[in-house]
């Protein structure tokens, strides 16, 4: 498992103490087992922000950078030659010279 990063851990404590701030504030308990149960749900909190906080990623500069570093394309190119023999051209056919305006209606 990774480490944390520093911005997980400063989401997750932050979540932590004003999630259970907040709670503490809102439910206005003065039990220790209602204090206990309210900062045991900020930590799970807490953990649960720290946890999906995005990984960082490399910057797409940098993995393009990466990717044309190992490319087999570093090679110069090369000029294909041209292939031995006659290449046949296309055929005209007078014939289809005077059809051309037929279906164009």
């Amino acid at each position: 498992m990774p480490r944390p990063t520093v911005t997980q851990l400063v989401y997750g404590s932050a979540t932590v103490f004003l999630s259970t701030l907040a709670m503490l504030l809102l439910s206005q308990t003065q039990t220790g087992i209602g204090v206990a149960v309210i900062a045991l749900a900020g930590l799970g909190l807490g953990l649960l922000v720290a946890m999906t906080v995005p990984m960082p990623r490399m910057s797409r500069v940098v993995r393009r950078h990466v990717v044309r570093a190992k490319s087999p394309a570093r090679t110069p190119l090369r000029a294909v030659p041209p292939p031995a023999g006659r290449i046949p051209g296309p055929r005209v056919s007078h014939t289809t010279d005077t059809r051309v305006g037929q279906h164009s209606r």
